[in-house]
């Protein structure tokens, strides 16, 4: 069954060569020859200001490169989120992404004296994580905090559901037979829609 899938591309660095660029690459290619309609947001090309306040987050409305990026999310059945984990989080460009995207109104319903209504329910994800580590340290040592993080507390929150991930370690010095085998799974992924 063909999906609208919603590719974010997460990395600050515009720089062609970088690894999470070949990996949202990947996974379009596979989407597209699996039939399914992609349409992808760079978050390192986007214009926006960091969130400075809770009245900001509650009351002002997104900058017109976010309000692009709802509508594109909004679009999509399935979305695909590509970064780095640095230090062992998401990059700042991306999580201020994040925060100017996941505001009331896109992703929550604040109700009075209650929690509030996730509004993303029927959205589906995967997150594809690369970092310099191990990823077996970053999962059962660091316990993917970041990840944790971006899952239930902003992805499951706002309704989406299932998040899965694919998280790519030791990136650092990584040989180019082993890179080409991750373009390869991710492609495949692409092509399934998952």
């Amino acid at each position: 069954m063909s999906k609208r899938i919603a590719i974010i591309q997460g990395h600050p660095d515009p720089a062609p060569e970088r690894l999470c660029r070949a990996l949202a690459d990947a996974y379009a290619r596979g989407a597209a020859r699996g039939g399914h309609e992609v349409k992808r947001i760079d978050v390192a090309a986007l214009d926006f200001p960091l969130l400075r306040s809770q009245v900001e987050f509650e009351r002002g409305g997104p900058p017109p490169a976010i309000a692009q990026a709802q509508e594109t999310l909004r679009w999509a059945d399935h979305w695909v989120m590509v970064y780095p984990i640095w230090l062992g989080d998401a990059p700042a460009l991306f999580k201020g992404f994040i925060e100017q995207t996941f505001r009331p109104g896109f992703a929550l319903r604040y109700r009075d004296g209650r929690i509030p209504y996730g509004l993303l329910k029927g959205k589906t994800a995967r997150v594809i994580a690369t970092m310099g580590m191990p990823s077996l340290v970053y999962r059962f040592f660091f316990f993917a905090h970041g990840l944790r993080n971006l899952k239930r507390n902003v992805l499951n929150y706002a309704g989406v559901s299932p998040v899965r991930e694919t998280l790519i370690g030791s990136t650092r010095g990584m040989l180019p037979e082993t890179a080409e085998k991750w373009l390869t799974s991710i492609e495949a992924l692409g092509r399934e829609g998952r």
